[in-house]
This record gives C-alpha cells, sequence and structure tokens, in this order.
C-alpha cells in the first residue's frame, strides 16, 4: 500500500476520532452553546469535509484507484433510484423511532447523546439551514472516504471482502467517537450495512443519499424530541 494511503488512514482511525473526541469535551464543558456558535460548527465542519474529501481524491487517483473502485462510476438506474429512494424512507423512519427512544431512555449513553444534541443540533430555521448542508455534505464526504477510498483501497490490496467491509466500517464507528462506545459500535454497525449496499450495487449514490437522510432527521425530528420542543424560529 502506498506511503500516503498509510497517511490518510492514519488520519482516519485516529485524527478524526481524537479530534470528535476533543470537540465533544469541549461542547460538554460549556453550559450551553449559543446559535453563532452552533452555525460555525456547521461551517467548520463542512470545510473540514470538503477538503479531507478532496484530498483523499487526488491522491486515490493519483495512486490508480479508478472511479469504479471508488464507487463513483455508476449511472443513475432504476434499480439504485428505488434503494436510494425505498432505504431512505425506510431508515429515515426507523431513525426518526429511535431518536424518540432514545429520547425517553434513562440510561448514560442515552444521556450524552442528549446532552450532545443540546448542543449541536439545530435550535431554530435560522440554524437548520446550514445544517441541512451540512447533513447533505457528510453523506456525500464521509461515504467516499469510508465506503469509496477506504474499500476501495482495502480491496486493492487483496483483502477478502468480508474483511474490507470490517475495516471501513470500523473506521467509520472510530470516526463517530465522540457519540460514545454506544455510538462507535451502532454507527459500525450502520457502516457494514452501507458497505453491503455499496457492493450490492457497486456505487455510492444509495448510500448517500442514505447517510444524508439519516443526518437530516437527526437535524429536523432530533430537537424536537431531544430538546423537547420543536424547532422554532
Amino acid at each position: 500500500m502506498p506511503w500516503d494511503f498509510w497517511l490518510i488512514f492514519l488520519f482516519l482511525g485516529v485524527v478524526v476520532p481524537w479530534r470528535g473526541h476533543a470537540r465533544l469535551q469541549r461542547l460538554l464543558a460549556q453550559p450551553s452553546t449559543e446559535s453563532k456558535e452552533r452555525i460555525a460548527l456547521y461551517g467548520a465542519t463542512i470545510v473540514f469535509q470538503w477538503t479531507a474529501a478532496l484530498v483523499v481524491a487526488w491522491r486515490a487517483l493519483a495512486r490508480g484507484l479508478t472511479p469504479v473502485q471508488l464507487g463513483l462510476a455508476s449511472h443513475l438506474t432504476t434499480g439504485i433510484f428505488l434503494a436510494s429512494l425505498i432505504g431512505a424512507a425506510v431508515i429515515g423512519t426507523l431513525h426518526s423511532f429511535n431518536l424518540k427512544r432514545i429520547a425517553k431512555m434513562q440510561a448514560p449513553p442515552a444521556d450524552l447523546i442528549r446532552r450532545l444534541a443540546a448542543r449541536i443540533l439545530p435550535h431554530s430555521l435560522v440554524e437548520l439551514l446550514p445544517y441541512c448542508a451540512l447533513a447533505i455534505t457528510a453523506g456525500i464526504c464521509e461515504e467516499f472516504l469510508y465506503r469509496g477510498f477506504a474499500m476501495g483501497a482495502f480491496t486493492r490490496v487483496g483483502l477478502p471482502t468480508g474483511v474490507v467491509v470490517l475495516l471501513s466500517s470500523l473506521l467509520f464507528g472510530l470516526a463517530h467517537a465522540y457519540q460514545g462506545k454506544t455510538g462507535i459500535v451502532s454507527t459500525a454497525l450502520l457502516g457494514i450495512l452501507f458497505a453491503i449496499i455499496r457492493l450490492a450495487y457497486d456505487s455510492l449514490i444509495p448510500v448517500i443519499v442514505w447517510h444524508s437522510v439519516v443526518d437530516l432527521i437527526a437535524g429536523i425530528a432530533g430537537p424536537k424530541y431531544m430538546l423537547r420542543g420543536p424547532v422554532t424560529q
């Protein structure tokens, strides 16, 4: 594996989780966050993710990974369109129910998620707009990094498909370490599902749509359940 790929995996497996955990600690240390702080957080994360995705795309293409290997070459077929649409509806509904369930739970992991939600989820429609941009950015950039680049790179060095799925999903779970151990496990399991769909359709399109919908639901339905009130002006 090229040296720059090793650096990218070091970045994904160490730097990204550390950065997320450090930001979490700073957020939780604050009694609350203001609107301008949340909007600034959304903007900074959008810039960070697009920068990371573009740099990784540059190195992946320079090292000979093709758009097909990165999951970027598929056209929008009927099957991909239906998988994207139906899958988004199902996963979005389930995620909404899960948020409602977490809001009612009395346990440390749920308490952490509620505290985090109070600091990062949009509290107003003004905040919701940049949050939606962040949700779509995460859907595109994270799916490219973990289901595009990571799976493509692992596959090219000859790892078995099952190992490729597990390793890429583990990296995806670690990227969400700021959500605690429960967040790592649940996100890794979601990553396995996304990886299987990416392989089944040889495309990132369905998982980009699904990922974006999960994050959009968190920003739209999350405040209703986690903040004990709907998003207002």
